[in-house]
């Protein structure tokens, strides 16, 4: 493997083609191995546990090739582990691959449909004498594999056929305890590839399978099923990750060596999806949920799928994260801030601006009458006028963001202070006039006298405001919302690597939660609404900008019409810069 480099994404690494689909351009030429053939990927997830940002990688590539070439793509669920998948995750699954776009129609399969194949063909290949029942122990398996120096050694190679059928429908029927027998193929001891060196295809597991119950106690490896489970479906392109580089001579030898009457697909590798400042392992993204170190799989500050989703991800930002980090060889590190790049552009396109004070401080316009309120209007979208507007109040007592006031300031301050002129959005230019503290020292009002004669923000006399502008929310009609903000998972940008628990690696700060902010009075019809949507976890809740703030989401699983909860998305901000 090549050594780790982190490479950050650029636009040019999103290029029309790329090495797989030079490969499958050769193979459909006239006299190659698909010439005149559909071309036929296919997914194979293991419903072990939810699909994250890794997996989207391998899923856009194989989904989007079937669709560059006009051709087809399987979804099946590689269930032939049983130990920890189950009929939740399968469902999971489903939902994350519809909801990215993507649509596998009237083939969907589990690798457990081919279980009684699967145990035909290793019949076949005892019969030819190119498999065999092994009684070593896996300690004793590990210790007879040899080195590069030494052959692997196994002394039941030379078991007879009728033995070797024998004491394999022995196991099948339950005879011996889980690991005291494997089927191994018989291929070459010395082989450099270990893979090879007569690898087990079958062990035996007493355990109820999700789907097949308790019918099977001896379960076919991944390496032996997959293989088989691609030819009998007619796939053309094994598109896998770089870590199965190594067992494709094992892939090209089993579907060479059973009888199954059909093209025999090839397998092509590409490089797997790495983030910095996160896990891509289900094993440990497990570990993060049974342990309680996340709220659950949805959790925002996950990688996986679901919690992206309820973080406010957007199908098409991931979709373009993934054509735009490109199909290579090499292994590497895609930054996380491109990742947010990619939906702050989309968010900024699609999400309607409102105003939120996060960290509210009371301001009282002293001039502006009480009682009195009026209405401005606002576009939801400068960048989409089709988007319309809406109407926002203003009266006498506001909200703004407890940042936006210093009573001394320091150099370059130009937000709100005592004799300072600033903009409030959309509204009046204002002059702070003073404050009002609480016994502990912390502001409790600020006040302000606001000039009539700059409705909209444009002072009549046509003076320049060195100021800021500051955002608001009216006092008299906001209402009441929880926001939580969230920072990455991990403070250590590579938590995976050598010589390091992940778990230590946890940034503390990941999220912050904040109670008690002011939100426009829109939002609770929209948290009402968004209330009444089934599987709500299946879809995108609403995206705002919150301005000044950044892009906020209404969350898909806690808020509700009485208790409004907005994630951060991302913040306005763009760190990331194209090929530094």
């Amino acid at each position: 493997m090549a050594d780790e480099v982190k490479v950050p994404a650029t636009e040019e690494n999103a290029n029309d083609s790329n090495f797989i689909w030079s490969f499958i351009d050769e193979d459909l030429q006239p006299g190659q191995r698909c010439e005149g053939m559909k071309v036929h990927t296919r997914f194979p997830p293991e419903p072990n546990g939810y699909l994250h940002i890794g997996h989207c990688k391998a899923l856009c590539i194989d989904f989007g090739t079937a669709e560059k070439y006009g051709g087809l793509c399987n979804l099946r669920m590689d269930d032939t582990n049983p130990a920890k998948e189950d009929t939740e995750f399968v469902e999971a699954i489903q939902d994350d691959i519809h909801w990215l776009g993507f649509d596998w129609g009237d083939r969907f399969y589990y690798g457990s449909d081919y279980f009684d194949k699967d145990y035909e063909y290793a019949i076949e290949l005892i019969k030819k004498g190119l498999a065999y029942v092994c009684d070593l122990s896996p300690e004793e398996f590990k210790e007879n594999r040899g080195d590069l120096t030494h052959p692997a050694v196994s002394p039941y190679r030379d078991r007879s056929v009728e033995e070797n059928l024998d004491l394999f429908e022995r196991m099948k029927n339950g005879e011996f305890p889980e690991g005291s027998h494997t089927l191994r193929a018989k291929i070459d001891l010395a082989s450099g590839n270990f893979n090879m060196r007569d690898p087990a295809i079958y062990r035996i597991r007493y355990i109820n399978h999700h789907r097949q119950g308790t019918k099977w106690c001896i379960f076919p490896m991944y390496d032996f099923a997959h293989p088989i489970q691609d030819a009998l479906e007619g796939i053309t392109h094994s598109l896998c990750s770089l870590e199965y580089e190594d067992h494709r001579p094992l892939y090209d030898w089993v579907v060479n060596n059973v009888s199954i009457p059909y093209h025999k697909p090839r397998q092509i590798e590409f490089a797997r999806l790495n983030i910095d400042h996160t896990v891509m392992s289900k094993r440990k993204l497990r570990q993060l949920v049974e342990q309680g170190y996340v709220s659950g799989w949805d959790d925002p500050r996950m990688p996986t799928l679901c919690g992206l989703r309820r973080r406010g991800y957007t199908a098409a930002s991931i979709r373009d994260f993934c054509t735009r980090i490109g199909v290579s060889k090499v292994f590497s590190i895609v930054e996380y801030g491109f990742l947010e790049h990619c939906l702050r552009e989309d968010l900024n396109m699609t999400a309607e601006r409102t105003m939120a004070v996060l960290n509210p401080v009371k301001l009282v316009v002293t001039n502006y009458p009480e009682g009195q309120s009026e209405t401005f209007t606002v576009e939801n979208n400068p960048t989409d006028p089709a988007a319309g507007t809406h109407e926002i109040t203003f009266s006498r007592e506001l909200w703004i963001e407890g940042e936006d006031f210093l009573e001394e300031p320091i150099p370059k301050y130009k937000r709100m202070y005592p004799g300072n002129e600033v903009r409030l959005k959309g509204a009046y230019l204002v002059t702070c006039t003073g404050c009002k503290k609480n016994d502990d020292g912390t502001i409790a009002e600020i006040y302000c006298e606001y000039d009539p004669q700059s409705r909209g923000g444009d002072p009549a006399d046509g003076r320049k405001v060195k100021g800021a502008t500051i955002h608001w929310v009216d006092a008299a009609t906001a209402v009441d919302a929880e926001v939580r903000v969230y920072e990455n998972l991990f403070s250590d940008e590579q938590p995976d690597g050598p010589d390091k628990n992940f778990l230590d690696c946890l940034n503390p700060d990941s999220l912050k939660v904040l109670s008690g902010c002011k939100v426009e009075p829109a939002m609770k019809a929209v948290a009402a609404e968004y209330d009444k949507v089934e599987h709500r976890s299946a879809h995108n809740a609403p995206a705002f900008q919150f301005m000044r703030n950044g892009y906020f989401c209404l969350d898909c699983k806690d808020s509700s019409a009485d208790h409004i909860v907005f994630n951060k998305s991302v913040g306005l901000k763009d760190s990331f810069k194209a090929g530094k």
